[in-house]
């Protein structure tokens, strides 16, 4: 059995990037935070520090909404 879904993408409109704050806030941060840091020499040289910096931005930044924890804390005292 296939399950058919409609999809409908929904342009922000120029010039109004409040429509999609949350990528934008994460794009600033990302400028911000290591894209303008660091001169590249090469495209797998920026591959490579882009997922090093992810790992960090998601495992180990402290979280309001975990209560100014990192989610590998809140990992350990669940476990």
């Amino acid at each position: 059995m296939q399950l058919l879904r409609q999809l409908q993408l929904a342009y922000i409109q120029p010039g109004n990037p409040q429509q999609n704050a949350y990528i934008e806030r994460y794009n600033r941060t990302v400028r911000y935070e290591w894209l303008a840091c660091d001169d590249f020499e090469s495209l797998a040289e920026v591959q490579e520090t882009a997922t090093q910096w992810l790992g960090t931005y998601n495992n180990e930044r402290p979280r309001m909404g975990l209560g100014g924890i990192t989610p590998k804390q809140k990992l350990a005292l669940h476990a």
